[in-house]
């Protein structure tokens, strides 16, 4: 009933697609559908993955928003696990990228071979497709490969096609990017490029475990280990979840908090505040805006919410952000990191 309020209030607000009540009533049961998905997806993670509950919330919030992860965590913190698991659990196909330095772009999108035809002997190019064409792209330790291999994703990620010999090709939705990094060794690393940090909607840090998580998983995993996980949602699904996160309504006062606070990275503007003309070379793009909203649609879906607030931006604030600030050398001689920018701009950033 809180939920048909809600709707009912959206509706009369906004006077948009969600008007009769036949799609009122679909909606309805999408965000029903989607609140025990989420239960049951999280339950089912939790067979194999132990604590991680504020990571495992965030990259559904991506799923949904339809926008790829950054995941940031030292080795032995589960993210190939994490990853992989929740690829069973959507029933969604899966594909693992180790990333090398010897990894070559044709390695991602595919390449071409030469095929002969027995019959008449006539000799054809075949086009072979690459592991990026899957719903789930692992791409394990992205930041392990150079440049020129880290930008064949660039177009998957983006516009959701890969052009290779002259063609392009859609890839099959839903399409997620889910990368991991390891922060604490770079020896050998080629940082990601602005232009491809950009793209991801998350940067999600994994952290270690508490000391009870801790015992619970060294309990669990050197014994017998028999998951039996069960599908909860299908590509399908999920990407009729995705369009129902795109037709909640927002009100203008979120958008312009959202906006506000983004704009407020950007040193070169007036009214910034000094600790950012200080600390930050570069701030966020008009992407981080979108990607905020987006955000905070989903998590008030998740919630049983049928539109934003603000605090709901404030929810999503740091991981979008964290990698789109480029910290100057005022802030690393400090001991200043992106996180602590954005914790302070959302106390210091009001709504009017």
């Amino acid at each position: 009933m809180y939920i048909k309020i809600l709707l009912k209030t959206a509706t009369h607000s906004t006077g948009g697609p969600m008007a009769d009540d036949v799609s009122q009533s679909k909606d309805i049961q999408a965000v029903e559908k989607l609140q025990q998905a989420r239960s049951r997806i999280k339950s089912e993670i939790a067979k194999v993955i132990i604590g991680q509950e504020t990571v495992i919330d965030e990259l559904l919030i991506s799923i949904l928003s339809n926008g790829h992860v950054l995941l940031i965590g030292v080795p032995g913190l589960a993210k190939t696990l994490l990853v992989s698991t929740l690829s069973k659990i959507l029933e969604l196909k899966f594909s693992r990228i180790q990333f090398t330095p010897d990894l070559m772009p044709s390695d991602i999108t595919g390449t071409e071979i030469i095929e002969e035809d027995k019959t008449s002997g006539k000799r054809t190019f075949k086009f072979i497709k690459g592991p990026v064409f899957a719903n789930i792209v692992l791409a394990d330790e992205i930041n392990r490969t150079p440049p020129k291999t880290q930008a064949a994703l660039l177009q998957a990620m983006q516009e959701h096609e890969v052009t290779a010999a002259g063609e392009t090709y859609t890839l099959e939705e839903p399409f997620f990017v889910l990368a991991t990094q390891n922060p604490i060794e770079q020896e050998g690393t080629y940082p990601l490029p602005e232009a491809q940090l950009d793209r991801f909607m998350f940067n999600i840090m994994i952290d270690y475990p508490s000391e009870a998580e801790e015992q619970r998983i060294v309990k669990t995993t050197t014994a017998i280990q028999d998951w039996d996980l069960t599908n909860v949602l299908g590509g399908d699904d999920i990407s009729e979840l995705q369009n129902l996160v795109r037709r909640v309504p927002v009100s203008d006062h979120v958008i312009e908090y959202a906006v506000k606070l983004v704009r407020a990275t950007r040193p070169g503007r007036d009214g910034v505040p000094e600790y950012v003309r200080n600390w930050v070379s570069w701030g966020a793009g008009p992407r981080a805006s979108q990607y905020l909203i987006l955000g905070a649609k989903t998590k008030a879906v998740l919630d049983g919410r049928y539109t934003p607030s603000v605090e709901d931006v404030k929810s999503v604030a740091k991981p979008v952000l964290r990698h789109r600030i480029v910290t100057s050398f005022n802030a690393e001689a400090d001991g200043v990191g992106p996180s602590e920018i954005v914790d302070r701009l959302l106390e210091e950033v009001k709504e009017k």
